[in-house]
């Protein structure tokens, strides 16, 4: 995991202004056009990094630099026909740097030598770790902005490992990044929040705090996170919220963006990983993935796959019906084609199939014990995720840029809970099943300029229809009762602009304008005429930011920005009754100071302040009787202080923080009735921290030996607001350790999670009808152990 700091490069395929040493790129097959060959060149005066950007697209030559100070070097107009020897060198003269050959057609910009003294003969250098920064941009702010003029607080996440070495989904990064929460009833039941934006620990209507985003495209609008799998990714983007002038209404909590590895054009690639788990007093797992890049057509066309299989295994044992009964499989595959045309034109279009199957609940109860319970059914889960998404997109050399992103994602879940009452001969069941389908359109123009100064306009289509159906009675005998189908249909226009009041001095000023309805039926089947009209909503929600640059590495922010949810149909408290919900708004205000980290070794560090007001907070609830209900519950204010840092030492060395610490109040008729430290939202622990030491020996040799430790805290939450739901869950601290070593292009890890074997409760909830016993947890999976295995070519 990386804070503001780790990131990595945005620019065209064929300029790579990245981190990674030259030694390692030129290890890899390269078909780059001939660098001999004349070519016609038309590059106007701009900075070192965008001319040599501009050489290497015109050119097809692959282009590497570890130098950080490009950006800040102005060269002269080139224009011309000569052979790119002859353009670089020309472009290089007088700047301080050089271009020097490599294998394969590739060229590496150094520093020249001086030529004051002779060189000293020095030691070879160790090559850098592949995340130091470099100049690249934050794709989130769908602009290319500097990381460290990016006027917001944003978390880059430099690895969707587990503290074991598994690939997980997004709600298996909580610990490692504070600033995110989420619920543990089990992978695709999960819903997750950013920086405390928290409104219920429960599964309904509402929309999400916290809008997930695959490749320019939503992937949810209510209800959990799907729980994909985050194999073969380049990036993962925690952008805090309310993000309403750039992703609209539901993010008023942040924007997790979860960017793939694209198809590459110009080789044959490919990488597989698998690795088996043993877990302290439970059944054995296992994980499997594979990936594969095909160009198809010469620097055109290319065609990446990834597929994987992925077993927990449980740890929760049912003595009625056998032990480890919490078992879950998932499956999935992504496939994506990259089409570059010519011209500057580049489509992208992927799909994504994940099938996810849990055999029973995750939860324990405390009566029978830490990692027991007795129920009379099974109560398995299920869920079939369908996304795929086409993104047009056009670059000019003026730094123009369009953007068009078409998607659709299907979403299906069934779950089944044992709501037998004591006393009752038979099992009673009660089913649950929530059909989702979003369809998204954005389409939207940008400009950067090397002074500093960008915009951005647009504008969003969204229809969503969210359908709940329920059935309750004796197992096999099941009666449908009141369910609910929202249908959303929302347009939107938005602009962004920045700034360069001075060349340290930026401000951005945005807006966007919404018109949104919703329209509800209380049945999860479809009947001409039946739709409750709900409320139009048409809302503008502004944003005021600024960054001012103290060093070349040192910049300040602030930030004020907007955001909202719409309103909608839901099961109202009662038997057979639903209402409507109105819908709420928030308004946050952020100050903070990033420092970033260059070369090998130093420190990179960030530190904010937010408060928030949250007006009319939606919340999907529970009665006693177990049973859900959708209302405004009131208000809340929030302040946060949140740091993070990564500290390089020396080489080999690296040390990596975050902690979140976060207050909260809710006032209203329902949180009025909890006792007064117990009056606050739910899954936000007043504090959160995580820290992570490595070392590694080799860097650059055949033979790199690693090891690793972490340490994790998460404070204590309450399950909801309100006195039925002041249920104390969390407090706790894990640990871990890794080792491993990589040889040639193949890695091997043993990784172990929960050394301690602490059986903490982390979430206090499974079953909505024992939910009145107070007497629910989801414990830690317990110690465990992980040996994998990776190897790419």
């Amino acid at each position: 995991m990386a804070k503001a700091g780790y990131w990595r490069t945005a620019l065209p395929r064929h300029v790579k202004l990245v981190s990674a040493a030259f030694a390692a790129a030129a290890c890899l097959p390269s078909v780059a056009r001939a660098r001999d060959a004349a070519i016609t060149v038309a590059i106007p005066a701009t900075t070192l990094d965008v001319a040599v950007l501009t050489l290497a697209r015109s050119s097809g030559v692959e282009i590497v630099s570890t130098e950080p100070g490009l950006h800040a070097i102005r060269c002269r107009a080139l224009r011309g026909t000569m052979p790119v020897a002859r353009a670089l060198a020309r472009l290089l003269a007088d700047t301080g740097y050089r271009a020097v050959p490599g294998p394969g057609g590739i060229y590496r910009i150094a520093a020249a030598p001086r030529r004051v003294r002779p060189p000293r003969p020095t030691p070879p250098r160790p090559v850098p770790p592949a995340d130091v920064p470099a100049d690249i941009v934050v794709t989130a702010s769908k602009q290319r902005v500097p990381l460290l003029r990016y006027p917001g607080s944003l978390t880059l996440v430099g690895t969707t490992a587990q503290p074991n070495g598994a690939t997980g989904a997004i709600s298996d990064l909580t610990n490692a990044v504070p600033v995110l929460q989420s619920t543990q009833l089990g992978p695709g039941r999960n819903k997750v929040f950013i920086r405390g934006i928290a409104d219920s620990s429960f599964n309904g209507t509402t929309q999400s705090t916290a809008s997930v985003y695959l490749d320019d495209v939503q992937l949810n609008a209510s209800g959990p996170d799907p729980g994909l799998r985050l194999y073969d990714m380049q990036a993962v983007e925690v952008m805090e919220g309310p993000q309403g002038t750039l992703y609209g209404a539901g993010a008023i909590g942040g924007v997790l963006r979860l960017t793939s590895n694209a198809p590459l054009l110009d080789r044959v690639a490919a990488a597989m990983s698998g690795g088996v788990v043993a877990t302290h007093g439970g059944a054995a797992g296992y994980d499997l993935s594979a990936m594969v890049n095909v160009p198809l057509l010469d620097e055109r066309l290319a065609l990446r796959s990834v597929a994987y299989v992925v077993r927990d295994g449980g740890y929760i044992d049912d003595p009625a019906r056998g032990r480890d009964v919490n078992r879950v499989g998932t499956v999935g595959a992504r496939l994506a084609l990259r089409v570059e045309p010519g011209g500057g034109w580049r489509i992208d279009t992927s799909g994504v199939v994940q099938r996810i199957r849990a055999t029973d609940g995750q939860y324990a109860e405390v009566s029978d014990g830490s990692y027991r319970r007795s129920s009379r059914i099974a109560q398995p889960f299920a869920d079939r995720f369908l996304f795929g998404r086409v993104v047009v997109a056009k670059d000019w050399d003026s730094g123009l840029r369009l953007v068009s992103a078409t998607g659709v994602a299907d979403y299906h879940t069934g779950e089944v809970f044992d709501a037998t009452p004591r006393g009752v001969g038979r099992p009673v069941a009660y089913n649950v099943d929530n059909a989702k389908l979003l369809l998204s359109h954005e389409m939207r123009l940008s400009r950067s300029t090397a002074s500093g100064n960008s915009w951005l306009a647009g504008f969003t289509l969204i229809s969503d229809r969210s359908a709940l159906s329920r059935a309750l009675g004796l197992t096999g005998n099941q009666m449908d009762i009141v369910g609910v189908t929202n249908v959303t249909r929302a347009a939107s226009a938005f602009g962004e602009t920045t700034l360069a009041v001075t060349p340290d001095l930026s401000v951005t000023l945005g807006g966007r304008f919404t018109s949104a309805r919703i329209d509800g039926e209380p049945s999860a089947t479809r009947r001409p005429g039946a739709y409750i009209r709900g409320r139009s909503t048409q809302r503008a929600d502004p944003t005021l930011a600024l960054s001012y640059r103290l060093a070349p590495d040192l910049a300040l922010f602030a930030r004020y920005q907007t955001g909202f949810r719409t309103g909608g149909l839901a099961v109202a408290q009662g038997i057979g009754r639903v209402a409507n919900y109105q819908a709420d708004s928030i308004a946050v205000g952020e100050i903070g100071m990033r420092r970033l980290r260059r070369g090998t070794t130093g420190l990179g560090l960030s530190v904010s302040a937010s408060t928030a007001r949250w007006r009319g907070i939606q919340a999907d609830l529970l009665n006693r009787r177990g049973q859900p209900f959708t209302t405004n519950l009131g208000n809340a204010n929030i302040q946060t202080l949140e740091a993070s840092l990564d500290w390089v030492p020396f080489a080999g060395l690296r040390l990596d923080a975050a902690a979140l610490y976060t207050y909260n109040r809710v006032r209203g008729p329902v949180a009025d009735q909890s006792r007064e430290d117990n009056r606050r939202l739910p899954e936000t622990p007043p504090f959160a921290g995580h820290a992570a030491l490595s070392y590694a020996w080799g860097q650059g040799r055949s033979v790199a030996p690693r090891v690793g430790a972490t340490v994790d805290y998460v404070g204590r939450s309450v399950l909801g607001t309100g006195d039925l739901l002041d249920v104390s869950q969390g407090d706790y601290t894990t640990f871990g350790a890794s080792a491993g070593v990589r040889w040639r292009n193949l890695d091997l890890r043993l990784g172990l999670d929960n050394l301690t074997d602490a059986a903490a409760n982390r979430f206090a909830f499974g079953n909505p009808f024992g939910l009145a016993a107070r007497n629910q947890v989801t414990p830690l999976r317990p110690r465990n152990v992980r040996l994998g295995v990776s190897a790419a070519w």
